[in-house]
């Protein structure tokens, strides 16, 4: 739901680059500017950017096009998916809820959701509503998001809320950031059950009307028109094609709004007014006292000394990654579904905000990296850095490092194709605890993988070496094809399946590491 974090990205690139000339605050036409040069360098099919400061919308702008087909320009009002950048929707609901007295931060989620379960009783008793929101369960990153990666699939709140009793932890409760999506949806569970609404019911309701967001929607389905939406394309291939839009979610408390750049000011607006909203600011959607609890670090997490921005921390309060910047706090947030790429970033001692949404997979997350940080910049004095020209290099080492990966994988699968292999050694029905079944079969001479939850993981598999096959997936939306390791028995007969992903720039919301196929009929 989420790329590799902003952060990670400033600090591996201003390591690698020196400073350039000096410039000063940018205007709108130097934005226009850099943007049209960064959706070009980044071969992006459009995006849309919008500035807040000092309490005034100062730049509201689309670039590009909604649609390779169509070549509809986009504007302020062009709606995105805008992906984790929902999961601040929902700590605004929840602190809605605990100024209402309805629920506190610190209560068990059993209290709610009773049937509720850890990976040991300890954590399962000990988990709070609080401990939903802020990525330090123990549990891996990106752990169980192959319910909802692709979409399409069957699974229910019901499934995800019984399925962390079923994987291994990877750090001690409370004591390590790894990403989470799925304790989101708990969180947006956790809402439905308190204020008797549906998440996106609330959000719409509680949030959105109040501070007039128009034409925002908490859901993909209420979207009365598509056609108004930008499409979501992929540069993949090195160009663009239309891909599939990510359809509704389990609930949307992870990812599920879509929304943009003008409607987004104004949730800029009321987080940099401290909850305050209104012409006179004489509205409250929720306190200052829920806004600081937001906005302090609850898990901390790994910082590296950069003399650009003097930073000293960085973590994750609720819903939002904070950091310093040269003095200043950053509040931000970044967004990831197939062909959707998305930042909110603010600097609340400079009473700025920024957005940007993009749609093109890839390249989107090079487009918001480099423009916004060029923006903050600017604020803050600093020389122009070269964002865009430094990313691109950046982004395409990693890419064709990664290519040059799954190029010899296949470069392999191709060498190996007259290789004997007794299909019956390894067909089957196989089951994971949290997964369910898929099933390995012939079509004519070739195995295939077919998920009988999520039907776009189906598509042929091809002996790679030893008992391992490389799957190639009908889903192309985004690069997601892996390995599956075959263990067998003592008569060479297929027991169980371990998975993981072939390339290395796979997104980590496909964690196939996750799954532990055993075989349950031959």
């Amino acid at each position: 739901m989420t790329k590799t974090r902003w952060s990670l990205f400033i600090f591996t690139i201003t390591a690698l680059f020196s400073n350039s000339n000096l410039f000063g605050q940018i205007n709108s036409k130097e934005v226009d500017a850099l943007v049209i040069n960064a959706i070009k360098k980044f071969n992006v099919a459009g995006a849309a950017v919008a500035i807040v400061k000092d309490g005034k919308i100062i730049h509201k702008k689309g670039y590009g096009i909604k649609s390779i087909d169509t070549k509809l320009p986009v504007d302020e009002y062009t709606n995105f998916e805008i992906a984790s950048n929902s999961k601040a929707f929902t700590t605004a609901a929840l602190s809605i809820l605990v100024d209402e007295g309805k629920i506190s931060w610190q209560d068990p989620v059993k209290k709610y959701i009773p049937e509720f379960k850890m990976y040991n009783d300890y954590v399962t008793e000990n988990f709070t509503i609080e401990d939903l929101l802020c990525h330090r369960s123990g549990l891996g990153l990106g752990v169980g998001d192959l319910m909802m990666f692709p979409d399409g699939t069957d699974f229910t709140i019901k499934d995800v809320v019984k399925s962390f009793q079923y994987f291994t932890p990877v750090s001690g409760f409370r004591t390590q950031f790894n990403y989470d999506n799925q304790l989101y949806l708990v969180a947006g569970e956790v809402i439905a059950r308190v204020s008797g609404m549906s998440w996106e019911a609330f959000v719409q309701k509680r949030i959105m009307e109040p501070l007039q967001m128009k034409n925002s929607f908490s859901s993909v389905n209420q979207v009365k028109d598509i056609n108004l939406m930008a499409v979501p394309h992929s540069s993949e291939s090195g160009t663009l094609k239309k891909i599939s839009l990510y359809g509704a979610m389990i609930n949307g408390a992870a990812g599920g709004i879509v929304s943009n750049v003008d409607d987004m000011s104004k949730w800029m607006l009321v987080q940099l007014n401290k909850g305050k909203y209104g012409p006179a600011l004489d509205k409250e959607l929720f306190t200052k006292e829920r806004q600081n609890e937001m906005w302090t670090i609850h898990t901390v997490d790994h910082v590296n000394p950069n003399p650009r921005y003097n930073q000293h921390f960085n973590g994750y309060g609720l819903g939002w990654n904070l950091s310093d910047i040269k003095g200043n706090l950053s509040v931000s947030h970044t967004g990831g579904l197939p062909g959707m790429l998305s930042i909110v970033t603010m600097i609340p001692d400079l009473n700025l905000g920024i957005v940007i949404l993009t749609n093109t997979e890839n390249g989107g997350s090079g487009v918001f990296s480099a423009v916004s940080q060029t923006i903050i910049d600017s604020y803050l004095g600093l020389n122009d850095f070269g964002w865009v020209d430094k990313y691109a290099a950046y982004f395409q080492s990693k890419k064709s490092s990664g290519d040059e990966v799954t190029k010899k994988v296949w470069e392999t699968v191709s060498k190996a194709k007259n290789t004997t292999i007794k299909n019956e050694d390894v067909i089957g029905i196989y089951e994971d605890k949290w997964f369910g079944k898929i099933e390995i079969f012939s079509k004519g001479n070739q195995l295939w993988f077919k998920s009988f939850r999520s039907p776009k993981l189906n598509g042929p598999m091809s002996f790679y070496k030893a008992n391992t096959f490389a799957i190639q997936w009908d889903y192309k939306d985004m690069n997601c094809d892996a390995f599956a390791m075959f263990s067998l028995d003592e008569e060479g007969k297929a027991q169980s399946i371990k998975m993981k992903g072939i390339s290395p720039n796979i997104d980590f919301s496909f964690d196939f590491q996750d799954l532990d196929f055993q075989k349950i009929k031959n």
